[in-house]
């Protein structure tokens, strides 16, 4: 039995054995040692920052080039950055780009829904000197900023996964942007109880096994956004293999039997920089203690396949939707002990309230059982790895508009935003079918038809 120390000792030698022969760990832990490297920046970045003097900042990223920088923005208390991780049309035609600066985001530098969000942005606004990227060195976004002449390219560590990537560029270059102090930040994880954090992941893993495996965690309403970056990380690298933590972030208390309850305890937003190590070596430790590789997400590729068949076979073919006040009937004749609803919103940004409201609804009605909610096509970076390489407890209710908002083309493109959508919706619930999960589609015009 590996104790908490040792596991900890393993961990910061970055000891790729503590997880299952054949996984990505050894090109994955670079983030164990970022807060040092960039403490050291935290001038630079302060310094850049205070040359970009637009009224708005557009993130334009996915999974973990968005949810930190949101989770950091909105403890900021600022709306001068908008992160911009949806290809709902209604959304995207909604930015006011003015007087926008653009932060595009993507490891991989060839994120699809990055680069129809880049297009349509430059077809508005083609002036490299209000564009920045951040990537890994060596992609075509590296390529396209430094031909382009973007007025910064920030090389992230390659080592380094986009969801254990928030005290790296991918979330520091938005909190410099949003004034928060950099230097501050990368301090605090440096602080950060290492040996704790361990503990939090192996009883986080054990308890998992024992069946707890709705890791609920509570955050304050200043910090709810937290929930959309711990839900990542967990959901991405736990859920394989038919284990996995289920994570329920909640602003009001939750239990249950198969709940393991954490409460985040935060009251000045320098104290994320910790908190974003904790959970990190937290979610690395219940890795091993499930015996799973944490730093890979092989279900997710499939998804994204079936996404690109869907877009080449176009027209898009007419799915059944049901009612939405059926919702509660359907799901509480197919569930069972330990089984979890999941609401999938298809829907335009700005809803957060109502979708909670209706998240909360469901759970009441069915008795306290664990209810999450994401907005799509955002899910899929985050817990879509969960909901089909994770045990197979999900009941996925997909919520897609009944009414089509008007057309927003993406240049370049064959197809438009309102298509894109649809086709991402579509390729997911296919995949959902084909991984034997229960899913409900349903249409709405609000989603408080949701019974």
């Amino acid at each position: 039995m590996t104790t908490t120390d040792s596991l900890l000792e393993r961990l910061l030698a970055a000891d790729a054995g503590l997880w299952p022969e054949g996984n990505v760990a050894p090109s994955r832990l670079g983030w164990l040692e970022v807060p040092k490297r960039m403490n050291g920046e935290a001038d630079d970045l302060r310094q850049w920052a205070s040359t970009i003097d637009a009224s708005t900042v557009v993130l334009l990223g996915m999974g973990g080039s968005s949810l930190g920088p949101e989770v950091l923005r909105a403890a900021a208390g600022t709306d001068r950055l908008v992160v911009l991780d949806t290809t709902e049309p209604e959304t995207v035609a909604s930015l006011d780009l003015d007087d926008a600066f653009f932060l595009v985001s993507s490891k991989s530098g060839t994120t699809f829904e990055v680069k129809a969000l880049l297009a349509y942005c430059w077809r508005r606004v083609a002036d490299p000197s209000r564009y920045a990227a951040i990537t890994d060195p060596g992609t075509p976004l590296a390529d396209l900023a430094e031909e382009a002449d973007f007025n910064r390219l920030f090389l992230n560590p390659a080592d380094i996964g986009g969801r254990y990537s928030v005290l790296s560029y991918f979330g520091l270059v938005p909190a410099a942007l949003c004034g928060l102090d950099v230097g501050a930040l990368c301090q605090s994880a440096i602080e950060a109880d290492r040996e704790e954090a361990v503990k939090l992941g192996v009883e986080m893993g054990e308890a998992a096994l024992e069946g707890r495996d709705k890791v609920t965690v509570v955050v304050s309403e200043r910090y709810a956004a937290f929930g959309l970056w711990v839900e990542q990380l967990i959901a991405e690298s736990t859920g394989k293999q038919g284990k996995g933590c289920v994570p329920v972030p909640t602003t009001e208390p939750e239990d249950g039997p198969d709940r393991h309850v954490v409460t985040l305890d935060v009251s000045d937003p320098i104290e994320l920089g910790a908190e974003f190590l904790r959970w990190e070596l937290a979610t690395a430790s219940a890795g091993h203690v499930l015996g799973i590789d944490p730093f890979d997400q092989p279900d997710v590729a499939e998804s994204k396949a079936n996404v690109a068949k869907v877009l080449r076979d176009l027209p898009l073919p007419d799915v059944i939707s049901h009612d939405p006040a059926t919702v509660s009937e359907w799901v509480a004749e197919r569930a069972k002990p330990g089984d979890y609803v999941s609401i999938q919103a298809y829907l335009p940004y700005g809803q957060d309230d109502a979708v909670d409201r209706a998240r909360r609804s469901l759970r009441d009605k069915l008795g306290g059982m664990a209810v999450t909610t994401g907005y799509g096509p955002r899910f899929l970076h985050s817990t879509g790895q969960l909901h089909k390489g994770g045990p197979n407890t999900v009941l996925a209710v997909q919520v897609v508009r009944r009414t089509s908002p008007p057309s927003v083309p993406i240049p370049w493109f064959k197809y438009d935003f309102n298509t894109m959508i649809a086709g991402q919706a579509l390729g997911d619930y296919r995949t959902l079918h084909d991984h034997e999960r229960r899913v409900m589609r349903v249409s709405v015009e609000d989603i408080e038809e949701l019974q």
